[in-house]
Protein backbone atom coordinates (compact mmCIF):
# COMPACT_ATOMS: atom_id res chain seq x y z
CA UNK A 1 0.00 0.00 0.00
CA UNK A 2 1.06 3.87 -0.68
CA UNK A 3 1.36 6.25 0.69
CA UNK A 4 -0.20 9.70 -0.69
CA UNK A 5 -0.88 11.94 1.82
CA UNK A 6 1.25 15.46 3.08
CA UNK A 7 2.91 15.03 6.01
CA UNK A 8 1.05 17.99 7.43
CA UNK A 9 -2.72 16.08 6.86
CA UNK A 10 -0.57 12.71 8.30
CA UNK A 11 0.04 14.00 11.58
CA UNK A 12 -3.83 15.53 11.86
CA UNK A 13 -4.95 12.16 11.00
CA UNK A 14 -2.37 10.47 13.68
CA UNK A 15 -3.49 12.67 16.18
CA UNK A 16 -7.03 12.26 15.87
CA UNK A 17 -6.54 8.32 15.42
CA UNK A 18 -4.33 7.66 18.88
CA UNK A 19 -5.55 10.77 21.10
CA UNK A 20 -9.12 9.93 20.98
CA UNK A 21 -9.70 8.98 24.18
CA UNK A 22 -8.69 7.71 27.90
CA UNK A 23 -7.04 4.19 27.79
CA UNK A 24 -9.94 2.30 28.43
CA UNK A 25 -9.49 -1.64 30.25
CA UNK A 26 -8.35 -2.85 33.03
CA UNK A 27 -5.48 -1.86 35.07
CA UNK A 28 -2.43 -3.98 37.09
CA UNK A 29 -3.87 -2.65 40.17
CA UNK A 30 -7.58 -3.75 39.60
CA UNK A 31 -5.93 -6.98 38.43
CA UNK A 32 -4.19 -7.05 42.19
CA UNK A 33 -7.90 -5.87 43.76
CA UNK A 34 -9.41 -8.51 41.74
CA UNK A 35 -7.70 -11.36 42.88
CA UNK A 36 -10.12 -13.13 45.09
CA UNK A 37 -12.92 -12.09 43.28
CA UNK A 38 -14.95 -14.05 41.06
CA UNK A 39 -13.42 -14.39 37.40
CA UNK A 40 -15.76 -13.34 34.20
CA UNK A 41 -14.17 -16.06 32.17
CA UNK A 42 -12.43 -19.11 33.14
CA UNK A 43 -10.91 -21.32 30.02
CA UNK A 44 -9.61 -25.06 30.74
CA UNK A 45 -7.37 -27.11 28.32
CA UNK A 46 -4.13 -27.66 27.47
CA UNK A 47 -2.79 -24.21 28.44
CA UNK A 48 0.21 -23.18 26.37
CA UNK A 49 1.15 -20.22 28.54
CA UNK A 50 4.35 -18.90 26.56
CA UNK A 51 6.14 -18.75 29.83
CA UNK A 52 9.48 -20.24 30.31
CA UNK A 53 9.04 -20.55 34.27
CA UNK A 54 5.66 -22.47 33.95
CA UNK A 55 4.95 -23.78 30.37
CA UNK A 56 2.09 -25.45 30.70
CA UNK A 57 -1.07 -25.15 32.57
CA UNK A 58 -4.93 -26.11 33.60
CA UNK A 59 -7.12 -23.20 33.32
CA UNK A 60 -6.29 -19.64 32.50
CA UNK A 61 -8.88 -16.88 34.58
CA UNK A 62 -9.82 -13.66 33.72
CA UNK A 63 -11.69 -10.53 34.71
CA UNK A 64 -12.30 -7.40 32.86
CA UNK A 65 -10.01 -7.52 29.96
CA UNK A 66 -7.02 -8.83 32.09
CA UNK A 67 -5.62 -12.26 33.18
CA UNK A 68 -5.99 -12.68 36.61
CA UNK A 69 -5.05 -16.49 37.88
CA UNK A 70 -3.15 -19.27 35.48
CA UNK A 71 -2.47 -22.51 37.09
CA UNK A 72 -3.87 -26.06 37.68
CA UNK A 73 -7.74 -26.41 37.06
CA UNK A 74 -8.54 -26.79 40.69
CA UNK A 75 -6.98 -23.77 42.04
CA UNK A 76 -8.68 -21.99 38.97
CA UNK A 77 -11.96 -23.65 39.30
CA UNK A 78 -11.85 -21.72 43.17
CA UNK A 79 -12.47 -18.27 41.04
CA UNK A 80 -15.56 -19.60 39.50
CA UNK A 81 -18.85 -17.94 40.50
CA UNK A 82 -22.43 -17.67 39.67
CA UNK A 83 -21.82 -15.52 36.61
CA UNK A 84 -18.22 -16.92 35.38
CA UNK A 85 -18.88 -17.72 31.88
CA UNK A 86 -16.53 -21.45 31.53
CA UNK A 87 -14.91 -22.57 27.99
CA UNK A 88 -13.48 -26.41 28.23
CA UNK A 89 -11.16 -27.14 25.43
CA UNK A 90 -10.51 -30.64 26.94
CA UNK A 91 -7.38 -31.98 26.37
CA UNK A 92 -6.90 -29.55 23.36
CA UNK A 93 -4.41 -26.65 23.54
CA UNK A 94 -4.97 -23.25 24.30
CA UNK A 95 -2.73 -20.47 23.90
CA UNK A 96 -1.38 -16.88 23.66
CA UNK A 97 -3.31 -14.76 21.47
CA UNK A 98 -1.74 -15.10 18.18
CA UNK A 99 0.18 -12.29 16.83
CA UNK A 100 1.02 -10.91 13.21
CA UNK A 101 4.06 -9.29 12.99
CA UNK A 102 4.16 -7.72 9.30
CA UNK A 103 0.24 -7.35 7.88
CA UNK A 104 -1.01 -4.50 5.02
CA UNK A 105 -4.26 -4.58 7.26
CA UNK A 106 -6.86 -2.89 5.06
CA UNK A 107 -5.34 -3.71 1.96
CA UNK A 108 -5.81 -7.44 2.75
CA UNK A 109 -9.23 -6.85 4.34
CA UNK A 110 -9.87 -5.25 0.39
CA UNK A 111 -8.45 -8.18 -1.19
CA UNK A 112 -11.37 -9.94 0.71
CA UNK A 113 -14.13 -8.71 -1.81
CA UNK A 114 -11.57 -8.35 -4.77
CA UNK A 115 -11.29 -10.27 -7.43
CA UNK A 116 -9.04 -13.44 -6.64
CA UNK A 117 -6.49 -14.76 -8.84
CA UNK A 118 -3.68 -16.39 -6.52
CA UNK A 119 -4.52 -19.57 -7.10
CA UNK A 120 -5.50 -19.42 -11.08
CA UNK A 121 -3.48 -22.35 -12.36
CA UNK A 122 -3.22 -21.00 -16.33
CA UNK A 123 -2.91 -17.95 -18.03
CA UNK A 124 -6.22 -18.57 -19.52
CA UNK A 125 -7.94 -19.30 -15.81
CA UNK A 126 -6.41 -15.76 -14.64
CA UNK A 127 -7.91 -14.31 -18.13
CA UNK A 128 -11.68 -15.81 -17.67
CA UNK A 129 -11.55 -14.75 -13.92
CA UNK A 130 -10.83 -11.46 -14.68
CA UNK A 131 -13.68 -11.14 -17.31
CA UNK A 132 -16.35 -12.78 -15.01
CA UNK A 133 -15.48 -9.93 -12.54
CA UNK A 134 -15.44 -7.13 -14.83
CA UNK A 135 -18.84 -8.37 -16.09
CA UNK A 136 -20.13 -7.50 -12.66
CA UNK A 137 -18.75 -3.95 -12.12
CA UNK A 138 -20.24 -0.80 -13.44
CA UNK A 139 -18.08 1.19 -16.27
CA UNK A 140 -15.06 2.52 -15.83
CA UNK A 141 -14.58 1.16 -12.06
CA UNK A 142 -11.12 0.27 -10.95
CA UNK A 143 -10.40 -3.36 -10.84
CA UNK A 144 -7.36 -3.98 -8.40
CA UNK A 145 -6.06 -6.07 -6.09
CA UNK A 146 -5.65 -9.74 -7.65
CA UNK A 147 -2.62 -11.34 -6.19
CA UNK A 148 -1.90 -13.11 -9.41
CA UNK A 149 1.04 -15.60 -9.26
CA UNK A 150 2.83 -16.08 -12.52
CA UNK A 151 5.13 -19.01 -10.93
CA UNK A 152 2.12 -21.15 -11.21
CA UNK A 153 1.92 -21.06 -15.07
CA UNK A 154 3.69 -23.39 -17.29
CA UNK A 155 6.94 -21.28 -18.37
CA UNK A 156 6.49 -18.88 -16.20
CA UNK A 157 5.48 -16.23 -18.77
CA UNK A 158 4.89 -12.48 -17.36
CA UNK A 159 1.37 -11.73 -17.97
CA UNK A 160 0.63 -8.74 -20.54
CA UNK A 161 -2.25 -6.01 -21.37
CA UNK A 162 -3.04 -7.61 -24.58
CA UNK A 163 -4.19 -10.63 -22.74
CA UNK A 164 -6.73 -8.53 -20.79
CA UNK A 165 -7.78 -5.40 -22.41
CA UNK A 166 -10.81 -7.42 -24.49
CA UNK A 167 -12.40 -8.50 -21.04
CA UNK A 168 -12.41 -5.25 -19.30
CA UNK A 169 -13.04 -3.21 -22.12
CA UNK A 170 -14.60 -0.73 -19.81
CA UNK A 171 -12.89 -0.91 -16.49
CA UNK A 172 -9.37 0.58 -16.21
CA UNK A 173 -7.26 -2.66 -14.53
CA UNK A 174 -4.32 -2.58 -12.08
CA UNK A 175 -3.92 -5.77 -10.43
CA UNK A 176 -0.86 -6.48 -8.65
CA UNK A 177 1.57 -9.75 -8.16
CA UNK A 178 0.83 -11.55 -4.62
CA UNK A 179 3.80 -9.95 -3.65
CA UNK A 180 3.06 -5.96 -4.33
CA UNK A 181 6.37 -5.70 -6.17
CA UNK A 182 5.03 -6.16 -9.44
CA UNK A 183 1.23 -5.69 -11.04
CA UNK A 184 -0.04 -5.80 -14.63
CA UNK A 185 -2.21 -2.59 -15.74
CA UNK A 186 -4.28 -2.14 -19.02
CA UNK A 187 -4.33 0.32 -21.46
CA UNK A 188 -7.04 2.22 -20.02
CA UNK A 189 -4.95 2.57 -16.76
CA UNK A 190 -1.92 3.08 -18.13
CA UNK A 191 -3.25 6.04 -20.68
CA UNK A 192 -4.64 7.46 -17.69
CA UNK A 193 -1.00 7.22 -15.55
CA UNK A 194 -0.11 9.07 -18.59
CA UNK A 195 2.62 5.73 -19.33
CA UNK A 196 3.56 4.74 -22.99
CA UNK A 197 6.48 4.05 -25.32
CA UNK A 198 7.81 7.57 -24.65
CA UNK A 199 8.13 7.64 -21.33
CA UNK A 200 11.35 7.28 -19.40
CA UNK A 201 12.54 4.67 -17.32
CA UNK A 202 11.41 4.91 -13.40
CA UNK A 203 14.06 5.56 -10.52
CA UNK A 204 13.68 2.23 -8.59
CA UNK A 205 11.01 0.85 -10.87
CA UNK A 206 11.22 -1.35 -14.34
CA UNK A 207 9.03 -0.84 -16.89
CA UNK A 208 8.14 -4.33 -18.54
CA UNK A 209 8.65 -3.42 -22.78
CA UNK A 210 8.59 -5.39 -25.56
CA UNK A 211 11.37 -5.36 -27.90
CA UNK A 212 9.94 -2.41 -29.78
CA UNK A 213 9.99 -0.22 -26.43
CA UNK A 214 5.98 -0.31 -25.77
CA UNK A 215 4.96 -1.19 -21.92
CA UNK A 216 3.49 -4.58 -22.12
CA UNK A 217 1.37 -3.70 -19.40
CA UNK A 218 3.69 -5.03 -16.29
CA UNK A 219 5.42 -2.34 -13.85
CA UNK A 220 7.65 -3.17 -10.95
CA UNK A 221 8.29 -1.46 -7.31
CA UNK A 222 8.42 2.25 -8.26
CA UNK A 223 7.32 2.17 -11.62
CA UNK A 224 4.11 1.71 -10.17
CA UNK A 225 3.44 4.92 -8.58
CA UNK A 226 2.05 6.60 -11.71
CA UNK A 227 -0.92 4.31 -11.88
CA UNK A 228 -1.44 4.17 -7.77
CA UNK A 229 -1.57 8.15 -8.06
CA UNK A 230 -4.59 8.18 -10.10
CA UNK A 231 -5.95 5.02 -8.44
CA UNK A 232 -8.81 7.27 -6.50
CA UNK A 233 -8.48 6.72 -2.82
CA UNK A 234 -11.13 4.73 -1.01
CA UNK A 235 -14.50 6.17 0.38
CA UNK A 236 -14.94 6.78 3.72
CA UNK A 237 -17.25 3.72 4.03
CA UNK A 238 -15.08 1.23 1.49
CA UNK A 239 -12.00 1.63 4.07
CA UNK A 240 -14.33 0.77 7.15
CA UNK A 241 -15.80 -2.55 5.57
CA UNK A 242 -12.35 -2.98 4.71
CA UNK A 243 -10.97 -2.67 8.02
CA UNK A 244 -14.24 -4.48 9.44
CA UNK A 245 -13.91 -7.59 7.04
CA UNK A 246 -9.96 -7.79 8.16
CA UNK A 247 -10.55 -7.80 11.59
CA UNK A 248 -13.45 -10.65 11.29
CA UNK A 249 -10.74 -12.71 9.10
CA UNK A 250 -8.12 -11.63 11.88
CA UNK A 251 -10.29 -13.17 14.45
CA UNK A 252 -11.60 -16.27 12.70
CA UNK A 253 -7.56 -17.19 12.51
CA UNK A 254 -7.00 -16.38 15.68
CA UNK A 255 -5.00 -12.94 15.48
CA UNK A 256 -5.53 -10.75 17.78
CA UNK A 257 -3.05 -8.33 17.19
CA UNK A 258 -1.30 -7.26 14.07
CA UNK A 259 1.84 -4.72 13.69
CA UNK A 260 0.38 -2.87 9.90
CA UNK A 261 2.93 -1.34 7.72
CA UNK A 262 3.23 1.24 5.29
CA UNK A 263 0.30 2.46 6.54
CA UNK A 264 -1.53 5.42 4.09
CA UNK A 265 -3.62 8.50 5.25
CA UNK A 266 -6.85 7.07 4.91
CA UNK A 267 -6.39 3.60 6.39
CA UNK A 268 -5.41 5.62 9.69
CA UNK A 269 -8.74 7.25 9.63
CA UNK A 270 -10.73 4.35 9.30
CA UNK A 271 -8.90 2.64 12.13
CA UNK A 272 -9.47 5.67 13.83
CA UNK A 273 -12.79 5.57 13.48
CA UNK A 274 -12.97 1.60 14.44
CA UNK A 275 -11.55 3.19 17.72
CA UNK A 276 -13.59 5.64 18.30
CA UNK A 277 -16.61 3.59 17.64
CA UNK A 278 -15.15 0.58 19.89
CA UNK A 279 -15.34 -1.78 17.23
CA UNK A 280 -12.07 -2.93 17.37
CA UNK A 281 -11.22 -6.70 17.55
CA UNK A 282 -7.78 -6.66 16.81
CA UNK A 283 -5.23 -4.55 18.44
CA UNK A 284 -3.10 -2.74 15.43
CA UNK A 285 0.52 -1.55 15.65
CA UNK A 286 1.14 1.07 12.82
CA UNK A 287 4.07 1.85 10.74
CA UNK A 288 3.70 4.60 8.33
CA UNK A 289 6.08 5.29 5.44
CA UNK A 290 9.69 6.48 6.21
CA UNK A 291 9.24 9.19 4.42
CA UNK A 292 6.47 10.43 7.01
CA UNK A 293 9.04 10.10 10.17
CA UNK A 294 8.88 13.61 10.87
CA UNK A 295 4.61 13.62 10.78
CA UNK A 296 4.83 10.64 12.92
CA UNK A 297 7.24 12.32 15.69
CA UNK A 298 4.97 15.48 15.88
CA UNK A 299 2.12 12.97 16.00
CA UNK A 300 3.74 11.01 18.86
CA UNK A 301 4.98 14.07 20.62
CA UNK A 302 1.74 15.72 20.25
CA UNK A 303 -1.13 13.02 21.50
CA UNK A 304 1.34 10.12 22.84
CA UNK A 305 1.53 6.62 21.35
CA UNK A 306 -2.25 5.78 21.45
CA UNK A 307 -3.03 2.68 23.82
CA UNK A 308 -3.61 -1.30 23.66
CA UNK A 309 -6.01 -1.10 20.71
CA UNK A 310 -4.18 1.54 18.08
CA UNK A 311 -1.15 2.19 18.65
CA UNK A 312 1.38 4.89 16.77
CA UNK A 313 4.54 2.33 16.66
CA UNK A 314 7.07 3.47 13.79
CA UNK A 315 8.26 3.68 10.53
CA UNK A 316 8.75 1.44 7.79
CA UNK A 317 11.01 1.51 4.59
CA UNK A 318 12.06 -0.66 1.55
CA UNK A 319 15.75 -1.01 0.47
CA UNK A 320 14.95 -3.43 -2.37
CA UNK A 321 12.00 -5.42 -4.40
CA UNK A 322 11.32 -9.19 -4.08
CA UNK A 323 12.81 -12.30 -5.42
CA UNK A 324 9.54 -13.43 -7.33
CA UNK A 325 9.76 -9.93 -9.45
CA UNK A 326 13.63 -10.27 -9.67
CA UNK A 327 13.76 -7.31 -8.27
CA UNK A 328 15.29 -8.54 -4.50
CA UNK A 329 18.87 -6.55 -4.59
CA UNK A 330 21.68 -9.14 -4.41
CA UNK A 331 25.18 -9.01 -5.09
CA UNK A 332 25.63 -11.12 -8.21
CA UNK A 333 23.16 -11.15 -11.27
CA UNK A 334 19.79 -13.64 -11.36
CA UNK A 335 20.49 -16.84 -12.68
CA UNK A 336 17.52 -16.82 -14.61
CA UNK A 337 17.96 -13.10 -15.55
CA UNK A 338 21.10 -12.39 -15.92
CA UNK A 339 20.91 -8.50 -16.87
CA UNK A 340 19.82 -7.66 -13.48
CA UNK A 341 20.87 -7.76 -9.56
CA UNK A 342 17.74 -6.46 -8.52
CA UNK A 343 16.39 -3.08 -7.68
CA UNK A 344 17.55 -0.48 -5.06
CA UNK A 345 14.52 0.85 -4.04
CA UNK A 346 15.43 3.60 -2.01
CA UNK A 347 18.48 5.56 -2.35
CA UNK A 348 21.14 4.47 0.35
CA UNK A 349 22.07 8.19 1.29
CA UNK A 350 17.91 8.59 1.76
CA UNK A 351 17.60 5.73 3.30
CA UNK A 352 20.48 6.68 5.89
CA UNK A 353 19.01 10.43 6.29
CA UNK A 354 15.48 9.17 7.26
CA UNK A 355 16.66 6.29 9.28
CA UNK A 356 18.78 8.91 10.96
CA UNK A 357 16.24 11.26 11.53
CA UNK A 358 13.60 8.40 12.97
CA UNK A 359 16.07 7.55 15.57
CA UNK A 360 16.90 10.51 16.65
CA UNK A 361 13.45 11.36 16.77
CA UNK A 362 12.63 8.14 19.01
CA UNK A 363 10.96 6.34 16.83
CA UNK A 364 11.48 2.53 16.00
CA UNK A 365 12.29 1.87 12.56
CA UNK A 366 11.52 -0.70 10.39
CA UNK A 367 13.16 -1.55 6.97
CA UNK A 368 12.30 -4.02 4.01
CA UNK A 369 15.35 -5.86 2.89
CA UNK A 370 14.79 -9.15 1.17
CA UNK A 371 17.86 -9.61 -1.31
CA UNK A 372 21.76 -10.29 0.49
CA UNK A 373 22.73 -6.72 -0.91
CA UNK A 374 19.50 -5.03 0.58
CA UNK A 375 20.16 -7.00 3.94
CA UNK A 376 23.85 -5.88 4.37
CA UNK A 377 22.70 -2.63 3.50
CA UNK A 378 19.92 -2.16 6.11
CA UNK A 379 22.49 -3.63 8.46
CA UNK A 380 25.13 -1.60 7.95
CA UNK A 381 23.14 2.02 8.03
CA UNK A 382 21.38 0.24 11.28
CA UNK A 383 25.02 0.23 13.00
CA UNK A 384 26.18 3.61 11.88
CA UNK A 385 23.36 5.06 13.34
CA UNK A 386 22.96 3.61 16.08
CA UNK A 387 26.75 4.27 16.38
CA UNK A 388 25.94 7.81 15.72
CA UNK A 389 23.30 8.39 18.35
CA UNK A 390 24.19 5.92 20.98
CA UNK A 391 22.36 3.40 23.53
CA UNK A 392 18.60 3.00 23.84
CA UNK A 393 16.25 0.58 23.42
CA UNK A 394 15.81 1.16 19.70
CA UNK A 395 14.64 -2.51 18.36
CA UNK A 396 15.64 -1.69 14.64
CA UNK A 397 13.62 -4.25 12.40
CA UNK A 398 14.17 -5.87 9.14
CA UNK A 399 11.00 -6.80 7.43
CA UNK A 400 11.58 -10.15 5.55
CA UNK A 401 15.73 -10.82 6.36
CA UNK A 402 15.15 -13.25 3.85
CA UNK A 403 18.43 -13.87 2.12
CA UNK A 404 21.43 -13.56 4.32
CA UNK A 405 25.16 -13.49 4.29
CA UNK A 406 26.85 -15.30 7.03
CA UNK A 407 28.25 -11.90 8.24
CA UNK A 408 24.36 -10.68 8.20
CA UNK A 409 23.27 -13.53 9.95
CA UNK A 410 25.99 -12.86 12.98
CA UNK A 411 25.05 -8.94 12.74
CA UNK A 412 21.92 -9.44 13.32
CA UNK A 413 21.71 -10.86 17.17
CA UNK A 414 24.71 -8.95 17.82
CA UNK A 415 23.32 -5.48 17.25
CA UNK A 416 19.47 -6.10 18.63
CA UNK A 417 17.83 -6.36 15.27
CA UNK A 418 14.20 -7.86 15.00
CA UNK A 419 14.06 -10.24 12.17
CA UNK A 420 10.23 -9.97 11.22
CA UNK A 421 10.06 -12.91 8.83
CA UNK A 422 7.05 -14.72 7.28
CA UNK A 423 7.39 -18.55 6.93
CA UNK A 424 4.99 -18.96 5.07
CA UNK A 425 6.77 -16.81 1.81
CA UNK A 426 9.35 -20.32 2.87
CA UNK A 427 7.55 -23.27 1.17
CA UNK A 428 6.24 -20.56 -1.57
CA UNK A 429 9.36 -19.62 -2.62
CA UNK A 430 11.16 -22.97 -2.12
CA UNK A 431 9.18 -24.16 -5.12
CA UNK A 432 10.94 -21.61 -8.00
CA UNK A 433 13.92 -20.21 -6.10
CA UNK A 434 16.73 -22.47 -7.10
CA UNK A 435 16.40 -20.99 -10.39
CA UNK A 436 16.67 -17.41 -9.54
CA UNK A 437 19.95 -17.98 -7.36
CA UNK A 438 22.54 -20.15 -6.69
CA UNK A 439 23.58 -22.56 -3.98
CA UNK A 440 25.94 -20.38 -1.73
CA UNK A 441 23.08 -17.96 -1.59
CA UNK A 442 20.36 -20.83 -0.81
CA UNK A 443 22.45 -21.31 2.10
CA UNK A 444 21.35 -18.00 3.42
CA UNK A 445 17.58 -18.62 2.64
CA UNK A 446 15.06 -18.19 5.71
CA UNK A 447 17.57 -19.35 8.22
CA UNK A 448 15.25 -19.02 11.31
CA UNK A 449 17.24 -22.23 12.60
CA UNK A 450 21.04 -20.28 12.29
CA UNK A 451 19.39 -16.97 13.74
CA UNK A 452 18.15 -18.72 16.84
CA UNK A 453 21.48 -20.28 17.33
CA UNK A 454 23.02 -17.18 17.27
CA UNK A 455 20.63 -15.77 19.97
CA UNK A 456 18.46 -13.53 17.36
CA UNK A 457 14.79 -12.34 18.18
CA UNK A 458 12.46 -13.68 15.71
CA UNK A 459 9.26 -11.78 14.91
CA UNK A 460 6.65 -14.24 12.57
CA UNK A 461 4.16 -13.19 10.62
CA UNK A 462 2.47 -13.43 7.28
CA UNK A 463 2.70 -9.99 5.02
CA UNK A 464 -1.05 -10.49 4.12
CA UNK A 465 -1.90 -9.87 1.50
CA UNK A 466 0.88 -11.58 0.15
CA UNK A 467 0.48 -14.81 2.36
CA UNK A 468 -2.74 -15.68 4.01
CA UNK A 469 -3.13 -14.66 7.51
CA UNK A 470 -3.20 -17.84 9.36
CA UNK A 471 -0.03 -18.22 12.02
CA UNK A 472 -1.07 -22.32 12.29
CA UNK A 473 -0.21 -22.13 8.52
CA UNK A 474 3.11 -19.85 9.65
CA UNK A 475 3.87 -22.80 12.58
CA UNK A 476 3.60 -25.40 9.23
CA UNK A 477 5.71 -23.91 7.30
CA UNK A 478 8.41 -22.59 9.81
CA UNK A 479 8.54 -26.68 11.89
CA UNK A 480 8.42 -28.74 8.17
CA UNK A 481 9.24 -26.82 5.27
CA UNK A 482 7.41 -28.31 2.91
CA UNK A 483 7.00 -26.32 -0.26
CA UNK A 484 3.56 -25.98 -1.31
CA UNK A 485 4.18 -27.90 -4.94
CA UNK A 486 5.04 -31.34 -2.79
CA UNK A 487 8.47 -31.77 -4.14
CA UNK A 488 10.50 -31.74 -0.82
CA UNK A 489 8.17 -33.58 2.02
CA UNK A 490 11.34 -33.82 4.22
CA UNK A 491 11.71 -29.82 4.10
CA UNK A 492 13.11 -27.08 1.83
CA UNK A 493 16.89 -26.62 3.41
CA UNK A 494 15.78 -28.70 6.25
CA UNK A 495 18.90 -27.92 8.44
CA UNK A 496 16.48 -24.36 9.39
CA UNK A 497 13.78 -25.99 10.21
CA UNK A 498 12.18 -24.96 14.17
CA UNK A 499 10.30 -26.84 16.48
CA UNK A 500 6.74 -25.79 17.65
CA UNK A 501 7.62 -24.45 20.52
CA UNK A 502 9.95 -21.69 18.95
CA UNK A 503 7.48 -21.01 16.23
CA UNK A 504 4.88 -20.19 18.92
CA UNK A 505 7.67 -17.94 20.48
CA UNK A 506 7.98 -16.16 17.12
CA UNK A 507 4.43 -15.85 16.99
CA UNK A 508 3.21 -14.52 20.08
CA UNK A 509 6.57 -13.25 22.74
CA UNK A 510 8.34 -12.79 19.93
CA UNK A 511 5.90 -10.03 18.06
CA UNK A 512 4.94 -8.30 21.10
CA UNK A 513 8.49 -7.79 21.70
CA UNK A 514 8.91 -6.46 18.41
CA UNK A 515 6.17 -3.68 19.35
CA UNK A 516 7.39 -2.74 22.30
CA UNK A 517 4.11 -4.46 24.04
CA UNK A 518 6.10 -7.58 25.77
CA UNK A 519 4.64 -6.52 29.26
CA UNK A 520 0.94 -6.39 28.32
CA UNK A 521 1.01 -9.17 25.59
CA UNK A 522 2.42 -12.75 24.31
CA UNK A 523 2.23 -14.98 27.12
CA UNK A 524 -0.47 -16.19 29.73
CA UNK A 525 0.42 -14.28 32.90
CA UNK A 526 -1.55 -12.44 35.52
CA UNK A 527 -1.95 -9.31 34.41
CA UNK A 528 -1.43 -9.31 31.18
CA UNK A 529 -4.23 -8.76 28.11
CA UNK A 530 -7.15 -11.80 27.93
CA UNK A 531 -5.89 -12.40 25.09
CA UNK A 532 -6.30 -16.14 24.30
CA UNK A 533 -7.14 -18.65 21.58
CA UNK A 534 -8.70 -22.06 21.32
CA UNK A 535 -7.73 -24.82 19.15
CA UNK A 536 -9.05 -28.34 18.03
CA UNK A 537 -5.54 -30.06 18.55
CA UNK A 538 -2.28 -29.97 20.03
CA UNK A 539 0.03 -29.04 18.26
CA UNK A 540 2.86 -30.29 20.05
CA UNK A 541 1.47 -33.97 19.83
CA UNK A 542 0.06 -33.59 16.16
CA UNK A 543 2.27 -35.02 13.53
CA UNK A 544 4.21 -32.41 12.15
CA UNK A 545 3.01 -32.94 8.87
CA UNK A 546 -0.43 -32.54 9.62
CA UNK A 547 0.10 -29.18 11.76
CA UNK A 548 -1.81 -27.62 8.61
CA UNK A 549 -5.17 -29.01 9.61
CA UNK A 550 -5.23 -27.52 13.20
CA UNK A 551 -8.05 -25.34 13.65
CA UNK A 552 -9.07 -22.36 15.37
CA UNK A 553 -11.96 -23.22 17.84
CA UNK A 554 -12.91 -19.76 19.93
CA UNK A 555 -10.65 -16.89 19.68
CA UNK A 556 -11.19 -14.03 22.65
CA UNK A 557 -9.24 -10.67 22.36
CA UNK A 558 -9.43 -8.11 25.87
CA UNK A 559 -11.58 -11.12 27.18
CA UNK A 560 -14.31 -11.18 24.80
CA UNK A 561 -15.04 -13.73 22.74
CA UNK A 562 -14.46 -12.21 19.47
CA UNK A 563 -14.62 -15.69 17.46
CA UNK A 564 -16.08 -19.26 18.07
CA UNK A 565 -16.47 -21.63 15.14
CA UNK A 566 -19.82 -23.01 15.28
Amino acid sequence: MRASASSAWLVVQLVLALGCGSRSGTSSAEVRGAAAAPADMVVYGRVWTGDSAQRWAGAVAVVGDRIVAVGDSASVARRIGPRTRVLANGRAMVTPGLEDGHTHFLSGGMQLANVELRDAATPAEFIARLKAYAAKLPPGEWITGGDWDHERWAGAPLPERGWIDSVTPHNPVFINRLDGHMALANSEALRRAGLGRSSPDISGGTIVRTPGGEPTGVLKDEAQTPVYAVIPTPSPSQADSAVARAMRWAASHGVTAVSDVSVPWFELAALRRARAAGTMTTRVAVYVPLEFWRAMADTVRAAGPGDDWLRAAGVKGYVDGSLGSTTALFFQPYRDAPGTSGLLVTPEDSLRARIGGADAAGLQVAVHAIGERANAIVVAVYDSVARAHGPRDRRFRIEHAQHLRPQEIDAIPRDGIIASMQPYHAIDDGRWAEKRIGPEQLKGTYVFRSLLRRGARLAFGSDWSVAPLDPLLGIYAAVTRRTLDGKHPDGWLPDQKISVDEALRAYTAGDAYAAFAERSRGRLAPGYLADIVLLDGDLTAVPAERLDRVRVRTTIVGGKIVFQRP
